[in-house]
């Protein structure tokens, strides 16, 4: 079995436990975001020679320190084909969904792409 026949559900399944396995603090941040799947991102959301794995939208929290009343939540978008396509194998998949999710919520936190890579987020 190649990577890219994880269907849908099973990847879904898959950001459901990378979301089981985060750490409370970070757990407890997400609980107040939304996080979608997407097959892939638009055109015009990727630089040209990119490869985009994922997107926080929204306000870290440094600078809000939480939710702000009356507004959308922040948002963490995994996008399914592009993660796909940087696995060697199916078991690859699960690992590299927690390391992109960990990553957004970095972001969410206000970590810097710097900080990221310190902590093995990049």
């Amino acid at each position: 079995m190649s990577p890219d026949e994880i269907g849908p559900e099973a990847f879904d399944d898959l950001v459901r436990d990378a979301l089981d396995q985060l750490p409370d603090e970070a757990a407890a941040l997400v609980a107040d975001m939304a996080v979608v799947v997407r097959e892939q991102p638009d055109r015009d959301e990727v630089e040209p020679g990119t490869l985009l794995l994922g997107t926080f939208r929204g306000v870290p929290h440094t600078a809000t320190g939480s939710r702000i009343p009356g507004s959308l939540p922040d948002l963490i978008t995994l996008f399914r084909v592009p993660i796909l396509a940087v696995c060697a194998s199916p078991e690859e998949v699960g690992p590299r969904v927690l390391k992109v999710l960990g990553h957004e919520v970095g972001h969410a936190l206000g970590l810097s792409e710097g900080e990221l890579r310190a902590r093995g987020w990049a």
